[in-house]
């Protein structure tokens, strides 16, 4: 994809601010942000004013507007294509249709490596593969696994359940064709952010307790787990902070309109009766995120039920961390910590049964 000339200006000029001695970003980013007993980072606080100064939004206008926006806003902060990481275009065949999906192996990966199952986030409704294109390559090559991209139907168009439909399929179909792709099907873990962190948590749900085949590893970056109570994250961290209050209820509206029951279990997991036996997790949350208190209220139901589970507040950052891998450091250090969690999960063989 050719991108635009008005963007590579863009992304040279944040690279350049991002360069600058600290206390020229400080002042261009203002003074310290505290709130909740903690401080925002200045890589997070600097994304932000540069946010507000050019007007950007994670919700622009329509879902068409909105979706073209992240896929050309991506270019600003997800940096260069890491390499070496091999693609692979394929296609999962599913009762709705096929599901496309990409295979990312890093360079010189043996066979028999582990592979997580990943889910782009995008409140259900835009993101893609495309967006989510560095993320996936950063979890490949620090992780030391093969990266199956999932591109899950997408809402108003399909709402729920059709994403969570699309993501058991593409885990079974992983499990099935694993030794094909050169993966140990003991090994395969689910993850993503956000939404996609929800539709891997529901994944390892639904598989866990139908019996059979199911994930050995959980990777979630600041999921959504209950979409029907506010809780005080979400009123701390409602507005200026990337992901608003505004933009969850018009995410949430279109995935789940109305008649949708939104106690069930398959959109709201941390509302599942029962999460015992359920794979291990890494689960980290943004300090300065709305969805913060629902993801670790879903990481003490875990922990309550017997699960392994290690939770990370990455107290001094903003929702959707993972994507902006091209800008500053912080960033970075935050997501190497979820590939180290994820290289060490899928260690050992589980059984294939």
């Amino acid at each position: 994809m050719t991108i635009p000339a008005n963007i590579r200006v863009q992304a040279a000029a944040a690279q350049l601010l991002y360069a600058l001695p600290r206390p020229l970003r400080r002042l261009v980013a203002g003074k310290p942000v505290r709130l909740d007993g903690q401080e925002l980072a200045l890589d997070a606080q600097l994304l932000l004013r540069l946010q507000q100064l050019s007007g950007a939004s994670l919700v622009n206008g329509t879902v068409e507007h909105s979706r073209a926006a992240l896929d050309v806003s991506r270019h600003l902060v997800s940096g260069k294509p890491i390499q070496p990481v091999l693609t692979r275009e394929v296609a999962i065949p599913g009762p709705h249709g096929e599901v496309p999906a990409t295979l990312y192996t890093p360079d010189g990966l043996p066979t028999g490596s582990g592979m997580l199952v990943f889910y782009h986030g995008g409140g259900w409704v835009i993101g893609s593969r495309r967006s989510h294109d560095n993320t996936a390559r950063f979890l490949a090559k620090y992780a030391g696994v093969r990266v199956l991209s999932v591109e899950y139907r997408l809402a108003p168009e399909h709402p729920f359940p059709a994403a969570q439909e699309d993501a058991l399929t593409a885990f079974d179909f992983a499990y099935e064709k694993a030794e094909t792709f050169g993966a140990d099907p003991g090994r395969i873990a689910v993850g993503g952010d956000s939404a996609g962190g929800n539709l891997a948590t529901v994944t390892a749900l639904v598989t866990t307790r139908r019996g059979g085949p199911a994930p050995a590893f959980q990777l979630l970056l600041y999921p959504a787990v209950d979409v029907t109570e506010r809780r005080r994250s979400r009123e701390l961290f409602s507005d200026g902070f990337f992901l608003t209050e505004e933009h969850m209820v018009w995410f949430i509206d279109h995935y789940a309109p109305a008649g949708v029951d939104r106690t069930d279990p398959r959109l709201s997991p941390l509302l599942a009766d029962d999460v015992s036996g359920l794979p291990p997790a890494y689960i980290a949350t943004a300090g300065f995120d709305p969805l913060r208190d629902e993801g670790e209220a879903y990481a003490a139901k875990l922990a309550e039920a017997g699960v392994p589970v290690a939770l990370s507040r990455q107290a001094d950052l903003i929702h959707g961390y993972a994507n902006f891998l091209g800008i500053g450091k912080r960033f970075r250090e935050a997501l190497a910590e979820a590939a180290g969690a994820l290289r060490m999960g899928l260690s050992t063989p589980t059984s294939k049964d």
